[in-house]
């Protein structure tokens, strides 16, 4: 039995991990011995490469602003990471590496725990990692959606009214207003939400950002991140766990 088994979290600037505290939650739970969860900072991509000599590796999630970049540092893609387009958890096993996606998977059980059936079309705020994540799940459930990003044609400087009013699915997929910058607010029509939207924030820390505060105060049903975490946590932990051929 291997007595060390390290998984982590790779990103930039990870000023606080979710996942850290997740993880080691639950070896305690599960009374594992010789688990470790570490947070892997990396100020360039190609800094992977010494974390791929660890023998210990098991695997690790990926974060903010590496999902498409690993990409070209695998061996394998999971179905859903290559229609992605992004990956945020990496499995090593005898040396080989496979991506997956598990942002899909939460946000997925996010979405059906929560979606009414007069909800039917989706704004899709961001085209990163996650937004891209978001764009399968809707796609896989026939809802149409709309991405808008800086360099869209609608973009946050010119996305109307009447655009809002006519999706009634908003999913803020950017980092706007994560913590520490918890006064930062996407530029959005507030006014055209009303109480038959759902707003989703994937953001998680701080639990309520601007842009949730903003939407509740029109009424709008609004949900964080929180919970896509969790489930893509879980869904990560399967994959590193159940995965022996």
């Amino acid at each position: 039995m291997d007595s060390n088994k390290k998984l982590g979290l790779i990103g930039r600037n990870i000023s606080y991990s979710f996942s850290k505290k997740f993880f080691e939650n639950k070896f305690q739970k599960l009374m594992l011995k010789g688990f470790s969860y570490d947070i892997f900072d990396l100020n360039e991509i190609d800094e992977v490469e010494n974390l791929f000599s660890s023998p210990e590796l098991l695997g690790f999630n990926v974060t903010i602003p590496y999902k498409e970049q690993i990409i070209s540092y695998l061996d394998e893609l999971s179905d859903e990471a290559e229609k992605i387009g992004a990956v945020n958890c990496v499995l090593i096993q005898d040396g080989k590496k496979t991506g997956y996606n598990t942002d899909a998977f939460g946000f997925e059980k996010t979405l059906l725990l929560h979606q009414k059936p007069s909800q039917d079309k989706a704004l899709i705020l961001g085209n990163g990692g996650a937004a891209k994540a978001v764009k399968y799940v809707l796609d896989k459930h026939n809802i149409p959606s709309q991405t808008i990003s800086r360099s869209t044609e609608i973009n946050f400087e010119n996305l109307d009214k009447e655009t809002v009013q006519e999706h009634k699915i908003i999913i803020q997929c950017t980092p706007v207003g994560t913590f520490p910058n918890v006064e930062d607010c996407l530029s959005f029509p507030f006014d055209a939400l009303s109480p038959e939207h759902l707003v989703i924030d994937l953001i998680y820390n701080p639990n309520y950002t601007q842009f949730i505060i903003n939407a509740s105060e029109k009424g709008a049903k609004t949900v964080n991140g929180y919970y896509m975490l969790e489930q893509q946590a879980e869904k990560a932990w399967e994959i590193w766990n159940f995965q022996k051929k």
